[in-house]
């Protein structure tokens, strides 16, 4: 049981890290639109080169965020399996014991 607890927190700090990175993803965004913002006049709001540049910068975000939690939560899934089997493994060897 008490490997069950163990891995609930390790899934914690793992999903918790990926969150960290996805808002670290994000940062860097907000300053690439800084910079874009400075160098490019904001002329109107038709679909100009500013506009694409900064909907493809939050596109490609959105997915490498996307992408990282679903990484994220295949790590937990998997690991709480794996911790699972253990378990299940453990009875067994001292039930036969």
């Amino acid at each position: 049981m008490t490997s069950t607890k163990t891995g609930s927190g390790s899934a914690d700090r793992i999903i918790e890290s990926f969150r960290d990175t996805g808002n670290t993803a994000l940062e860097s965004v907000r300053k690439f639109l800084d910079t874009v913002n400075g160098a490019f006049p904001d002329v109107g709001a038709d679909n100009g080169p500013r506009q694409r540049i900064i909907d493809s910068a939050f596109k490609m975000t959105e997915q490498l965020v996307g992408t990282s939690t679903q990484l994220a939560e295949k790590i937990v899934k998997a690991s709480q399996n794996a911790l699972g089997e253990a378990d299940k493994e453990g009875g067994r060897l001292s039930k036969g014991s």
